[in-house]
């Protein structure tokens, strides 16, 4: 079952500072991502919206990577990954200090007395930032694992994503202090993130990042430079690119409903459901993805998938216990519900690293771009999943993201065939 050599390195020799260097963006965009599941429960308290309403949060973001990430791909293929990361973080930036003028608009110290909802320039700040982080996502993904070995690119990416891991644990608790504390301020997590991507815009103008080159290595018979779309061409790829939207639908869909769960079925108060998501759910979703580096060195990368999404379907189904209060056990669902976070978090670098094998430097460039689309299924899942907890109630609504998991596992029972 061991796939790698004890003498692989899981970083190729002279790649160690970019590797770096490319995975402080993960935890950066981990950061605004997470930063993201709370506002939804601020937005339908200070702007009397609906659950519903309130999605079009995730969908200004999601809508930006599913509109950018092909004009993304086809940058970084035209100017290389460093001038991609640096356009990136700069629609970063300018969509996280555009927070200023939407919260001085909504207290009423910009254009007193004017009509123009707030909201709608919060929506707008999210999607440029959403459009930066397409950049940085369709960029650093296939650059990560591009670093090394080919067969413990799974491994590495995960390394990768741990860090988003890091940076989804802290979002929601600095976020939740600086939104829901005493001192309540929603420009001030955004005003933060955008001081941090200009330091690591700095960073990247001053290093040289090298280039991924093709090499012979490529599997025969895959696409190798064709046109922007041959890498439809391969069947693996297509079913991988419909379980990353699988998983998005799923993953986002629960995060961003998070404090609504908690606050209306278990009755927390909103912080404590913050500080729950922050250091209960996402810190085991950041631990799991750093054990699963490492578990993936030793058991083959699509087996694990396919334990994993096996785990999150029955601990979805364990959440869905909960309906109406009825089983009364709530501390079953609650231990479900995190369940989840451990058994998820490998699913996306890992399905990127599988879609990605044997396709040449090119080809990987272009296949990243269309991944980077993925996201969208987060504005779709969050939708079906609060339209679903307003006409039934949030324990049934998490038949959403069930079925996304189940999508998954299917799609981790065809690659375990395949590669047998």
């Amino acid at each position: 079952m061991q796939t790698t050599s004890t003498k692989t390195r899981l970083v190729g020799k002279g790649y160690m500072v970019p590797f770096i260097l490319i995975t402080s963006l993960f935890f950066l965009w981990g950061f605004a991502r997470s930063v993201l599941d709370i506002l939804n429960k601020h937005f339908q308290e200070v702007l009397d919206i609906s659950r519903t309403e309130s999605s079009l949060v995730q969908f200004s973001v999601y809508i930006a990577y599913c509109l950018m990430a092909i004009p993304a791909g086809l940058v970084i293929a035209r100017w290389g990954y460093r001038r991609g990361v640096v356009l990136g973080l700069s629609l970063f930036a300018i969509g996280a200090f555009a927070f200023v003028p939407g919260e001085m608009l909504a207290e009423g110290r910009w254009l007193p007395g004017t009509d123009i909802n707030p909201f709608w320039i919060f929506l707008g700040a999210l999607f440029v930032l959403g459009c930066g982080l397409a950049f940085l996502e369709t960029a650093a993904n296939p650059y990560s694992a591009s670093l090394g070995d080919k067969e413990s690119a799974a491994s590495r990416l995960n390394l990768s994503q741990s860090f988003n891991g890091l940076g989804c644990t802290v979002g929601p608790m600095i976020g939740g202090f600086m939104i829901f504390g005493d001192n309540p301020s929603l420009s001030l997590p955004y005003c933060l993130m955008g001081a941090m991507v200009v330091v690591v815009a700095f960073l990247f103008l001053r290093v040289q990042l090298p280039e991924i080159h093709d090499d012979a290595d490529s599997d025969a018979g895959e696409p190798q430079t064709g046109n922007l779309f041959s890498v439809w061409c391969r069947r693996a790829f297509v079913l991988g690119i419909l379980a990353l939207l699988c998983y998005e639908i799923s993953e986002i869909a629960i995060n961003s409903l998070f404090v609504n769960y908690m606050t209306d079925v278990h009755g927390y108060d909103k912080l404590d459901a913050a500080k729950i998501l922050s250091m209960g759910g996402l810190l085991i979703f950041m631990l799991a993805r750093v054990f699963g580096s490492f578990a993936m060195s030793i058991v083959r990368a699509e087996r694990y998938l396919l334990g994993c999404a096996l785990g999150t379907v029955v601990a979805s189904a364990g959440v869905m216990t909960d309906i109406g209060g009825a089983c009364g056990m709530p501390i079953l669902s609650i231990v479900c519900l995190l369940a989840i976070y451990a058994f998820e978090a490998i699913m996306f670098p890992t399905i990127f690293a599988i879609c990605l094998k044997g396709f040449s430097a090119i080809d990987t460039k272009r296949a990243s771009s269309f991944m980077m689309m993925t996201p969208i299924g987060g504005a779709i899942g969050t939708f079906l999943m609060a339209w679903c907890s307003d006409v039934l109630d949030m324990s049934t609504a998490f038949v959403v993201p069930l079925l996304g998991y189940f999508a998954v596992m299917l799609y981790a029972v065809y690659i375990c065939r395949q590669r047998h």
